[in-house]
């Protein structure tokens, strides 16, 4: 119950952001016109059509050498459907949609194009292993590898706040998933297992995905095939964009990978490993491969990034400048709050907004464990001779250096002291809306196991603009759909 608390709370700020409904929903479409007991065919062509880039790609495919037999120069989605089949088109759709989407989402960060392309790297792998058999099969293979390291990518693209602090935990020693379930309470494995629940994808892509296990004699065949091909690729893609790695290193471990898998997938171990080496060495001129090198010899700008408050907040400004009048005001919270958890590296956040009967009350939290706390987190705005109250008579943002201070602590309220008592130092930035009345105050800190800083003058500036753009979201509108949540 647990996990499926949290999972949904991960979605539903999975979904606050902009373009991921469009990813679910599509691919949602897709699967309802592969599932139809009809098989809706109607339904699968408007698929494709509404996308011009996957209609020339399913063309292209239909026309290449492979299906010259069925007569060549296929020009219709509908054609190119009864030539290479329903359950192979839907699945190449699937796949494509998945990879068009994480590309068209632009990542600003060196560390989340890595990602995405050791995950196409993987992909391709996964492909150039069952291109001359079954092409259903193949695609489906393909799917469930993307698949298998979609929970690390939602992470890396839509919870980049966490992502951060997960990243910091690797960087101290500890395993990955194991950093992901310090920071999220859940693997990036459950969170790919819930994304295959809730696009609907077929029973054997979301068996297919898991983790490939010789032992296991319960599996049927051609779930055992799938997560072998699934595990190997994601393997291999590691082991080809890992860092500082010699080649003569390289090429043993996907050799050992390579012995490993050769019996499931019914393929010498010399074929496999020329294969993936050759993949490399193909990808190493234009493609994916290239791309990640490039990106590996600017890596350091992903610490000078990290390293870059006043720049980080800045982007989280212009993201939310970017949102149109209107927007419902939960996905601008969550941007608000997330630019400031990112950008200063602080241990929580959380925004605290102005209701109808005078009291401001916590919405939003990110952190550890702030969810429980949240409830508690509430004040009436009746003057009390604390920061909280001297923070929303304010027109610009307080910072508190050392909230452990006797005379600080004087000035904390008590349900501050009850529920983070061991915050060291903290930020309160007012909202106010056209009217220049406090509508939400937000609040950021840094707790005990962290060592805090100054918040320079400028980086002071770009908050208080973060807190001045986030005020013209709060309309009328808006505020009924906050008291409502």
């Amino acid at each position: 119950m647990v996990k499926a608390a949290v999972l949904d709370r991960l979605w539903t700020r999975m979904s606050e952001r902009g373009d991921f409904p469009m990813l679910s929903q599509s691919l949602r479409t897709t699967m309802a016109a592969m599932n139809n007991d009809d098989l809706d065919f109607t339904g699968l062509v408007q698929v494709v059509l509404s996308d011009f880039a996957l209609t020339q790609k399913v063309l292209r495919l239909a026309n290449s050498a492979m299906y010259i037999a069925f007569g060549g120069n296929i020009t219709t989605v509908s054609r190119a459907l009864m030539v290479l089949g329903m359950d192979a088109v839907g699945h190449l759709v699937v796949g494509l949609k998945i990879v068009d989407h994480f590309h068209h989402s632009a990542p600003r960060r060196i560390d989340a194009k890595l990602e995405l392309n050791r995950t196409l790297l993987s992909g391709c792998v996964a492909r150039k292993l069952t291109e001359r058999g079954d092409l259903r099969a193949g695609e489906e293979a393909v799917v469930c590898t993307l698949m298998r390291q979609i929970g690390k990518l939602l992470v890396v693209f839509y919870l980049d706040a966490e992502w951060d602090q997960i990243r910091r935990h690797i960087d101290d020693g500890t395993l990955e998933a194991d950093a992901c379930v310090l920071v999220l309470g859940v693997t990036f494995d459950e969170i790919g297992a819930e994304a295959a629940v809730r696009w609907r994808l077929p029973d054997m892509i979301r068996s297919g995905m898991g983790e490939f296990d010789p032992q296991d004699v319960t599996q049927p065949r051609q779930v055992q095939w799938l997560r072998a091909i699934t595990n190997y690729s994601t393997a291999v893609a590691d082991v080809l964009t890992q860092q500082n790695m010699p080649d003569c290193e390289r090429e043993q471990r996907i050799a050992d990978l390579a012995r490993e898998y050769s019996g499931v997938l019914n393929t010498d171990p010399e074929v496999l490993l020329d294969m993936s080496v050759a993949l490399a060495r193909e990808e190493g001129g234009d493609g994916v491969m290239r791309e990640i090198v490039e990106l590996r010899a600017n890596a350091d700008a992903i610490a000078r990034e990290a390293l870059n408050p006043e720049a980080r907040i800045a982007v989280g400004v212009k993201d939310l400048r970017g949102l149109p009048e209107g927007s419902p005001l939960a996905p601008a919270l969550a941007m608000a709050a997330e630019t400031l958890l990112a950008g200063l590296g602080f241990a929580r956040t959380v925004v605290f907004v102005k209701h109808s009967n005078g009291t401001f009350k916590a919405r939003l939290g990110l952190g550890p464990k702030i969810d429980a706390a949240l409830p508690r987190l509430t004040f009436n705005t009746a003057f009390e001779p604390d920061v909280f109250h001297l923070a929303i008579a304010n027109s610009v943002g307080i910072f508190i250096e050392n909230a452990r201070d006797p005379k600080m602590v004087a000035r904390l309220p008590e349900w501050f002291r009850r529920s983070f008592d061991d915050a060291r130092a903290f930020v309160l930035l007012p909202v106010v809306d056209e009217s220049e009345s406090t509508v939400a105050l937000l609040y950021g800190d840094w707790s005990h196991s962290q060592e805090p800083r100054r918040i320079s003058q400028k980086e002071m500036s770009v908050l208080n603009e973060l807190a001045k753009e986030l005020g013209r979201f709060f309309g009328l509108g808006q505020m009924r759909e906050m008291e409502m949540m």
